[in-house]
């Protein structure tokens, strides 16, 4: 499974600067797990003249004082993982005890949408189409095609 979204994961935390992804993947094992639990990395921003990074951490309210603390070690955490002094800067934006911070849970995967019902019409046109299959799985599958996109209403009219 880690291999099909591999990419995917890559491309989501480059868009947020993070080009170590272990930074994201082992964030217990660099900073702690007690400071795991207090701190969440959200974003790494670039300086323009290339000198440094900003990491930037979710924390609550009442941990931030903590935290602040521990800034120049989760620095010097944080640039032993890149294995060079790539972090210049630890920022902490402060978040509420409840919410965001705390949704670090299993992925459920995207909201379920509610698709309008099939017309009589769509449904006898897709299974003509999909009728001198012999395989049954590659059938179904190109029924549920045919079906989706006759059913688009910008799909052309079918003489």
């Amino acid at each position: 499974m880690s291999g099909l979204i591999q990419n995917r994961v890559k491309g989501a935390g480059e868009k947020r600067g993070f080009a170590v992804m272990r930074l994201l993947t082992h964030w217990e094992e660099i900073v702690g797990p007690d400071m795991a639990r207090l701190a969440t990395p959200v974003k790494m921003g670039y300086a323009r003249d290339g000198l440094g990074a900003t990491l930037t951490i979710l924390v609550t309210g009442a941990n931030a004082p903590m935290v602040q603390m521990q800034l120049p070690q989760i620095r010097e955490r944080v640039n032993g993982c890149y294995g060079y002094a790539a972090v210049s800067r630890v920022a902490i934006t402060q978040t509420a005890p409840t919410g965001f911070h705390e949704g670090r849970r299993a992925f459920d995967g995207p909201p379920r949408i509610e698709k309008p019902p099939v017309s009589a019409d769509v449904k006898k046109a897709s299974a003509d189409l999909s009728d001198g299959v012999a395989d049954e799985g590659l059938r179904r599958a190109l029924d549920l095609l045919a079906r989706n996109v006759l059913s688009r209403k910008d799909a052309p009219e079918r003489n």
